[in-house]
């Protein structure tokens, strides 16, 4: 996408236009995972509290101001644990909260009453109609690694922690939690079978495993069998990239990188095997020059594979940049909300990805990880991880709302269309002014533009034969709060905008 206007815009008039015949990519949806945090709050909670996360994560609903209740999620990531909860401290991993439960035993027999707090957010997930329910992993259980642990142990190594004679179990495994939860009402859309093999995950501060191309396609065709002989509609998701340059290149890890290449050349055969990539964002939103080129790269690759698809599967604050420092300390306010909206702006609009997802929903850590915040709510001890497990305080935060700006209106099957601004700027300072980009809904024609403005000053925005409908404006004073339309749109510093309207 291209957009246009002059250096000196604070006292003009932007105007875009939108060409619906110049379309992009068609949108699968916004997403979360339920990773760690959700089993505690889910088993736990009160009941009161509990429902209010999940109303604030997944309602499509309005109060009788016009305000959203909640951010209408359409994907929910579920966490298939590897067992490493049944070890406690045997585990190695010390932090309880960051350990898994799984549904297989060592002796082989399924207990399916486990992750219980996870199971509850995943029927409300299917409660409130979220539209992708996809279910991923990132070890296998326990009992069949070479290590007997849920993390990979040797650093030199770039194999899967995984033996020989355990290929099978593992596909299995998963395929046998895709057939429980069928049965129980909830049809897994995806399932993504290994999260970011580049890492070696040695660190044992969670569960994970490294893993090579190889292993990664010996494990996918295994799933892929039983799938096919189950006759289940799942469809296999690859490959949760840890970094977006080992999407299209080696980066220094020859077994392990160059994925699109590996996966979607026509010598790879698997029926049930989606034909999208996947790939999270950490370690290349800053400086704000990678995270354009790296964005451009991709797609430049992407465009070597016809109808392959694009999807940022994970991402929260990690890496150390000037707008707001890195990942340590939480941020309830804008600075962060800002941060990542223009992140999910350069991933639909330079790599045209197809769905974005953020990693955790909830967070217990003083950390920028999560869109919905626990704690104890005493200032000396605000991060107590065993009372936490039972009851606390929970908050919004504006990366929440300003998620919402995208997931509560941008919706499965929408098209990205051109959507372009008047006056010349290069695409660098782009990212630090206004940023827009537009979703056509093609049953109601209605159009969706989400504009950011990561300036300091206010600016004003035109729509060229388009009628404005209705606002939803995050800044630091609103949370998707509905204001009212007219035909000159004054967008706030620092703020991120949803415009909903039609063609004249």
């Amino acid at each position: 996408m291209l957009l246009l206007f002059s250096k000196d815009i604070s006292s003009q008039v932007l105007k875009i236009s939108i060409n619906k015949n110049k379309s992009y990519q068609e949108i699968k949806g916004f997403g979360a995972s339920d990773a760690w945090r959700c089993q505690y709050v889910g088993s736990n909670w009160p009941q009161e509290k509990k429902e209010r996360i999940a109303e604030l994560l997944f309602s499509k609903e309005i109060d009788k101001d016009g305000q959203p209740k909640g951010i209408g999620l359409s994907f929910w990531r579920f966490y298939i644990g590897a067992g490493t909860k049944e070890q406690g401290s045997d585990s190695n991993i010390k932090n309880e909260w960051r350990r898994a439960e799984s549904f297989i035993n060592a002796d082989g027999n399924y207990d399916w009453s486990k992750q219980k707090g996870q199971q509850w957010f995943l029927q409300e997930a299917k409660s409130y109609g979220v539209d992708n329910f996809l279910a991923f992993s990132i070890s296998a259980p326990v009992q069949w690694t070479l290590n007997g642990k849920g993390y990979g142990e040797n650093i030199k190594s770039p194999k899967i922690n995984l033996k020989t004679d355990k290929f099978g179990d593992y596909a299995k495994f998963m395929v046998d939690f895709l057939t429980y939860f069928k049965s129980e009402g909830i049809d897994f859309n995806y399932l993504s079978p290994i999260n970011e093999p580049q890492w070696q995950w040695e660190k044992r501060t969670q569960e994970g495993t490294p893993a090579t191309n190889k292993d990664i396609l010996d494990i996918t065709k295994l799933v892929d069998k039983h799938i096919n002989e189950r006759k289940l509609s799942t469809k296999i998701v690859l490959a949760e990239a840890a970094d977006l340059r080992w999407l299209y290149s080696s980066y220094g890890k020859s077994e392990r990188g160059n994925q699109i290449d590996y996966f979607f050349n026509n010598k790879v055969k698997v029926k049930s095997l989606d034909k999208t990539i996947s790939g999270h964002s950490y370690f290349t939103t800053w400086p704000v020059e990678s995270l354009i080129s790296v964005r451009q790269d991709l797609n430049q690759k992407l465009k070597q594979y016809s109808n392959l698809e694009y999807w940022q599967s994970e991402f929260c604050i990690l890496e150390k940049n000037d707008d707001i420092g890195g990942g340590g300390k939480r941020d309830l306010g804008m600075a962060t909300a800002l941060y990542v909206a223009r992140v999910m702006h350069a991933d639909l609009t330079l790599a045209n990805t197809s769905s974005w997802q953020w990693w955790t929903a909830l967070t217990n850590a003083d950390y920028k990880d999560g869109l919905i915040y626990l704690d104890t709510g005493n200032p000396e001890d605000m991060y107590n991880l065993n009372s936490l497990k039972f009851n606390g305080n929970f908050h919004d935060s504006k990366l929440l709302w300003a998620f919402g700006n995208y997931s509560r209106f941008v919706k499965p099957r929408m098209i990205r269309v051109d959507a372009n601004f008047n006056r010349e700027e290069k695409l660098l300072e782009q990212y630090k002014n206004i940023m827009c980009s537009t979703y056509l809904n093609p049953k109601t024609e209605e159009y969706v533009s989400v504009v950011i403005n990561y300036s300091n000053k206010d600016r004003k925005v035109q729509f060229n034969d388009f009628y404005v409908d209705r606002i939803y404006v995050t800044s630091n004073d609103n949370n998707l709060k509905l204001i009212k339309s007219s035909s000159t749109i004054n967008i706030k510093a620092k703020s991120i905008n949803t415009i909903i309207g039609h063609k004249i």
